[in-house]
Parts: structure tokens; C-alpha cells; sequence
């Protein structure tokens, strides 16, 4: 038979554990959401030294900032499946950073719970360091539902941070190129319900 002492100390170690449990989940969840530091580092490109570069290679960077630069002004859903193919392709060679901001269900508000993590990407792009930048921000859903609604949802997402970040942090709306994806580039491939495949990307467009 267990003495009421003994149930008492172990009632208070489960409580301990749990506890515990609790905190250290908490703290992998903040450690996971990158701050605006390191959102600046993941997007500041490195020094570049141009003499190595050979003449096709400069003339591929200038006919890639001629290409975003005429997207400016463009609409998510104005884009064509050949210029977000593009856009993905000149991604790939500039810096970047996935970020996981979750939206409400079935709708492209951004939810509460990643208020925090939208806000630190506002302090990054209005940093000395990023501050007039053009920025890519394409968005990603998960593998659930149609081609064609996941596509319509992720450019309403993107479109949705494009406007939280010009309304709540000034940036201008023509640096802010937007572009979905819908499920076409999941990140976990694997597992193509995973969270992480729901994402916006954010992208540096100049290099150097």
C-alpha cells in the first residue's frame, strides 16, 4: 500500500515532468521561428566578387533584374505559368528563407499565433541592412485539395503578408514581388500534408 506521502511526492513529480514538458515544448517553438536578426542574415546577400564572373553569366544576372523589375506592378494572379517558373528559377540563386505563417482555416488571414513571426519579418525588410530592397514573396500550401484551389490560395497569402507588410511597416508595395505556388514545391515531399509545406518564402532579389 502507498502512504499518502509517497502519492504526494509522486503526484508532485508527474506535475514536475509535465511541467517541464510543457516548457520545453514552448521553447522549441520559439527557437524555430526566426527572429528579425536572423531573418536579416538568412537575406543579406555575401560579398560578390564580380572579376570571375564571365560575360554570360553578367549578362544572366542583368536579364534576371530586368525580368523582376518589370513584375513590380504586376498582380499575383496576373502571372503566368511560365513566369512563376522563372521567378523560381532566379530564386534559387539569390538568398532566401522559409518562414512558417499560418493563416485561418480556408481563408488567407493571417493567424494570430503567427503575428509574431510576420512582425519580425517587418522589422528585417525595414532594417539599414535590407531597408529598399525588391523582395520576392511566394506562397506554398500543403499537398490537400486541388491544383487548382491550393494555387488561388496561395496567392491570396502572399498577397495577404504583401499588404500586412505595406499597411503596418511602409514598405513599398512595388518592392514586394508576390507569386503562389500552391502544392507544386513541397518542401517535405515525403509527407505532403506536412506543416512545413505550408510556408512563404522570402527571397532577396539582388545578390551582390
Amino acid at each position: 500500500m502507498v502512504s499518502a506521502g509517497r502519492k504526494g511526492l509522486m503526484a508532485g513529480l508527474t506535475c514536475v515532468v509535465v511541467t517541464a514538458g510543457l516548457v520545453l515544448s514552448m521553447a522549441m517553438s520559439v527557437a524555430e521561428e526566426p527572429s528579425a536578426e536572423q531573418i536579416i542574415k538568412a537575406l543579406k546577400p555575401a560579398p560578390r566578387i564580380t572579376r570571375g564572373l564571365s560575360a554570360s553569366e553578367t549578362s544572366r544576372d542583368a536579364e534576371d533584374a530586368r525580368f523582376v523589375d518589370s513584375l513590380r506592378n504586376r498582380t499575383t494572379r496576373s502571372l503566368s505559368t511560365e513566369e512563376r517558373e522563372k521567378i523560381a528559377s532566379i530564386a534559387k540563386k539569390k538568398p532566401s528563407i522559409d518562414l512558417e505563417i499560418t493563416f485561418e482555416y480556408n481563408s488567407a488571414t493571417i493567424a494570430p499565433a503567427s503575428m509574431s513571426q510576420v512582425t519580425a519579418l517587418g522589422k528585417a525588410l525595414t532594417s539599414p541592412e535590407l531597408k529598399g530592397g525588391t523582395f520576392i514573396v511566394a506562397g506554398h500550401t500543403d499537398g490537400k485539395g486541388s491544383e487548382t484551389y491550393n494555387q488561388g490560395l496561395s496567392e491570396r497569402r502572399a498577397d495577404a503578408v504583401k499588404r500586412y507588410l505595406s499597411e503596418n511597416y511602409g514598405i513599398e508595395p512595388s518592392n514586394l514581388v508576390t507569386v503562389g505556388y500552391g502544392k507544386t514545391q513541397l518542401k517535405n515531399s515525403s509527407n505532403p500534408f506536412a506543416a512545413e509545406n505550408r510556408r512563404v518564402q522570402l527571397v532577396n532579389t539582388v545578390d551582390k
